[in-house]
C-alpha cells in the first residue's frame, strides 16, 4: 500500500543574527558566541579558560566564575545581561563531588538550570554552561 505524503516547505520569517565580542573568550571560525532570533539570545557554551585557551587555574569554584564573565560579556554585547538568563544548561564532569562548589558561584545568576554530569568536557575543563536569555527592549 503506498501513501502520499503532502510536503510543505518551511521558511524562516525572522532573522537570525550573530554575535561576537573581542571582549569575551574567542570561538574557532565554525562557531559563534551566541545567536539571536526574536527577543532571545542563545549562547553557545562556555568553560572555564583564558582567552589564551588556558584552564583557569583553581578548582571548579574559579571555573564557574570564568565562564559566569564570558558569558556575562557576551550577554552584554547582545544587549542582556544575567540577570536575564531564562535557562541554562550546565555540564560538570564530577557533579557528585564539585556540584555545592559551583553552585556557590552559580548563584549570582539565580536562574533556572539543569545540571548534568558528563565524562568529558573540552580541554578536560570542570565545567561548562550554556544559556538561552531574554533581550530586554
Amino acid at each position: 500500500m503506498q501513501t502520499s505524503h503532502n510536503l510543505t516547505s518551511f521558511h524562516k520569517t525572522k532573522t537570525m543574527k550573530t554575535i561576537y565580542t573581542p571582549d569575551a573568550l574567542p570561538v574557532l571560525p565554525v562557531f559563534s558566541q551566541a545567536a539571536i532570533s526574536s527577543d532571545f539570545v542563545y549562547m553557545s557554551g562556555n568553560i572555564g579558560c583564558t582567552k589564551e585557551f588556558k584552564l583557569v587555574p583553581g578548582v571548579v569554584q574559579a571555573q564557574t566564575h570564568a565562564a559566569l564573565e564570558n558569558i556575562r560579556t557576551i550577554l552584554k554585547a547582545a544587549g542582556s545581561d544575567l540577570k536575564h538568563i531564562i535557562k541554562a544548561n550546565i555540564y560538570m564532569m564530577d557533579m557528585e563531588k564539585e556540584f555545592g562548589l559551583m553552585n556557590e558561584v552559580y548563584m549570582q545568576a539565580y536562574a533556572c538550570r539543569m545540571c548534568v554530569g558528563v565524562k568529558y568536557l573540552p580541554f578536560s575543563t570542570a565545567i561548562e554552561i550554556k544559556c538561552v536569555a531574554e533581550i530586554l527592549k
